[in-house]
């Protein structure tokens, strides 16, 4: 055999030494990796878990027309920023004013009419003591007729006894007889004055105690009939402050629906104001990524519209009662033969920094990545 043929196997032994090496190295690598991550995943990773399946919201406040009329004029457009109170739109208030002055008068005339009422209280008040003096005077009469009376009947009874001896005669009976009639007439004459005195005392007081039923317990200025009118007044009042539509709260105008001329009802939606600087982040998790998660967690999030180069700072507000597909309109049903098992994701509500909010503003519905810090149980 040549040498040639000899010393062939030697290179293929040399390739085999040489993949083995590679291999172990290669191995080698791997482990060194595979350790690597896991020291990285227990000592970082694991406390932290992560999705992009976040979206910016906020509680909107939604404008809407509290008095019917014909828009007057609109004084913001769309995408505008607003601070609350500031004036959104107005409506036609001519029908509004002429209510308030119609309700002033009312007003007047209530305050007018109780003043009546206490003024009607002091005249009965004077006819009541009238009417009492005048059972005074009516007792008095009652006494002298009765005093009359029982002088006469003495005189009759003397000369009743003196007839019968012949001592006076029969005219002087007579006329003694008469003047009894005369006492006894006048008697039952006082004391049907007095009679008619008292009644007048009892209608005199039943008409105050009538009047008194609308004044008692109360100044004029608190009578219920004032006070009726003073409400409608308000109520008048409050109708005419809202055909002046104004922002409920600081935020960007959106979803304008109204122009000039437009005739709205109550209820009718004008515009939606987002409070932009009150903005939350609900970011969907997988409900195997919860089970660290509560309330009060630190929260990195990045913003696809700024990019990494921005981070906010958030803190976990709550989690949601239920998934996405249990609040659905049609909810999954798992009851057929044929289901299968599917991830559910769970909103994780996080709130924002006012101050990073400020200085790099988001809008309702933008992407978020959210990293949650899960180390503090």
């Amino acid at each position: 055999m040549s040498d040639t043929a000899q010393s062939a196997p030697k290179p293929n032994a040399a390739n085999n030494a040489k993949r083995k090496r590679l291999l172990t190295y290669l191995a080698a690598a791997v482990a060194v990796g595979a350790i690597g991550y896991g020291v990285y995943y227990l000592a970082y990773a694991s406390h932290y878990v992560s999705t992009d399946n976040a979206y910016v919201g906020t509680d909107v406040a939604q404008v809407n027309a509290l008095v019917p009329g014909p828009i007057a004029t609109v004084v913001v457009n769309e995408t505008q920023a607003v601070k609350a109170g500031d004036v959104l739109a107005t409506i036609d208030n001519s029908d509004a004013r002429i209510a308030v002055e119609q309700a002033k008068a009312d007003l007047a005339l209530a305050q007018r009419r109780v003043q009546g009422y206490y003024a009607t209280d002091e005249a009965l008040g004077g006819q009541l003591s009238a009417r009492q003096a005048d059972v005074a005077r009516a007792e008095a009469a009652i006494a002298a007729a009765k005093s009359d009376l029982d002088n006469a009947k003495l005189e009759l009874t003397r000369r009743q006894n003196l007839a019968q001896s012949g001592a006076v005669s029969q005219e002087e009976l007579t006329s003694a007889q008469n003047a009894y009639a005369r006492a006894q007439a006048a008697y039952a004459t006082a004391a049907a004055d007095r009679d008619a005195a008292q009644a007048a005392v009892q209608a005199a007081s039943g008409q105050r105690a009538t009047n008194a039923t609308q004044i008692n317990g109360v100044d004029a200025s608190q009578n219920p009939e004032v006070l009726a009118a003073q409400a409608k007044l308000d109520a008048a009042q409050l109708a005419l402050d809202r055909t002046i539509v104004r922002a409920p709260t600081d935020g960007i105008v959106s979803k304008k629906s109204i122009e000039v001329g437009q005739q709205v009802a109550v209820g009718t939606p004008l515009m939606t104001i987002v409070p932009t600087s009150t903005a939350y982040v609900d970011a969907n998790y997988k409900e195997v990524q919860l089970k660290k998660v509560h309330a009060g967690q630190k929260v990195e999030l990045y913003s696809d519209l700024y990019g990494k180069g921005v981070t906010y700072h958030g803190v976990v507000r709550g989690l949601s009662g239920g998934t996405g597909s249990a609040f659905s309109l049609i909810p999954a049903q798992n009851a057929s033969g044929n289901w299968i098992k599917v991830v559910q994701r769970l909103p994780v509500r996080i709130d924002l920094d006012p101050k990073e909010l400020k200085a790099h503003p988001l809008r309702v519905g933008l992407s978020m990545t959210a990293k949650i810090d899960t180390s503090k149980n």
